[in-house]
């Protein structure tokens, strides 16, 4: 357990803005999720509209800092070519 005052507030803040960051995480993996039941289910514009929404919720996850830029290009370059590769 943390002794002195400031240690104390940093420990604090550190678990504010661990709520903050699980709930960021969690709004993005609940996007994504959609986007992987859509590819899932074979329907081509629900997943390309689930991507389409699920994109700028995972770019703000990491200009937050909750994934790794490339991290996140990369997740949603590889669900665009799995949308891609659905039969029309």
């Amino acid at each position: 357990m943390a002794n002195t005052s400031s240690a104390k507030k940093m420990a604090r803040k550190i678990e504010r803005r661990t709520e903050v960051n699980r709930a960021r995480r969690s709004r993005m993996r609940t996007f994504l999720r959609k986007v992987e039941e859509a590819i899932a289910g074979g329907d081509r514009t629900a997943a390309h509209e689930a991507l389409n929404a699920a994109q700028p919720e995972i770019m703000r996850a990491a200009q937050k800092g909750i994934l790794h830029k490339n991290t996140a290009s990369r997740k949603v370059s590889r669900l665009a070519s799995r949308i891609g590769a659905i039969t029309a």
